[in-house]
């Protein structure tokens, strides 16, 4: 079972076991995991799930799709090139030990 590792602006962490084919979004919201506040729910309209994954990720995470990359950009605040809304990362084995960090606020 993967690993996820989310990190808030306070450096406090949680670690938690995903189940594969789950979303980011979705264990963390699971867990309790405060700043993730996906409003709508993984359907990628509102950014509110916006994280910055570690780099070594990146490519394990999986491509942009069309409507994230608009999401991002306009919707996000303090946009970067690690960027990713989390209900558009499937959890998969390749993503054990994936680290998140949590915008200072969301959208």
């Amino acid at each position: 079972m993967p690993k996820i590792r989310y990190v808030a602006v306070d450096a406090s962490e949680r670690v938690i076991d995903a189940s594969t084919s789950d979303s980011v979004m979705s264990t963390a919201v699971k867990n309790g995991v405060s700043g993730i506040l996906a409003e709508c729910g993984g359907s990628s309209t509102c950014g509110t799930c916006h994280v910055y994954v570690e780099e070594q990720f990146l490519s394990a995470a999986g491509p942009f799709g069309e409507l994230e990359e608009d999401i991002l950009e306009m919707a996000v605040t303090d946009r970067r090139d690690n960027s990713r809304l989390s209900c558009q990362i499937r959890v998969q084995d390749e993503l054990d030990g994936l680290t998140v960090f949590l915008p200072a606020v969301q959208p």
